[in-house]
């Protein structure tokens, strides 16, 4: 692992503080669904600093959202779920060319197996619910949001990190 930064810790430390606002003020919650934008910041960090940065951040986000405004007992399940977002995203898009293709696979692995497969099991362990209660609802959203998700990755890219002209590799 690298020595890390100044820039960089100020950096992650505003990616983890939007994923908390996104996350607890911004997105739409249902027992079984949650709705948002989360994955952009930790997408952009994955582009900047890589799998092991980015899935630290997106875990410390939950950690401290759910410290911060608890929306029920903690379940380190999901914290795990956090810290494979980012690290997945990282692992396709960091020190890469950024691309269509490789923002698609990241977004489609992240939405088939760990937003529908990991956390739909977290859920059912949490609630009780039978898996084919939870499913439905959840298919319905991982098809509303892989191309959402993909197409906005890629405008963020394009308008907020490329204009601005910040190194995805430090």
């Amino acid at each position: 692992m690298r020595n890390i930064k100044v820039k960089e810790i100020v950096y992650l430390s505003l990616f983890i503080s939007l994923e908390v606002v996104l996350t607890r003020f911004l997105s739409i919650q249902t027992p079984i669904v949650r709705i948002g934008f989360t994955f952009i910041p930790i997408a952009v960090s994955a582009m900047m600093f890589g799998a092991v940065f980015s899935g630290i951040s997106a875990a410390l986000a939950d950690v401290i959202g759910m410290m911060l405004f608890p929306s029920g007992a903690y379940f380190p399940g999901f914290t795990l779920t956090a810290f494979l977002s980012g690290a997945i995203y990282g692992l396709f898009l960091y020190n890469k060319t950024v691309n269509l293709f490789r923002i698609s696979v990241s977004v489609i692995i992240i939405s088939l197996f760990i937003n529908l497969g990991l956390d739909t099991i977290w859920i059912w362990m949490l609630t009780g619910k039978g898996l084919i209660v939870l499913l439905p609802a959840r298919i319905i959203k991982c098809l509303i949001m892989i191309p959402t998700q993909i197409i906005i990755i890629e405008i963020t890219w394009r308008l907020v990190v490329s204009r601005m002209k910040l190194s995805y590799h430090y």
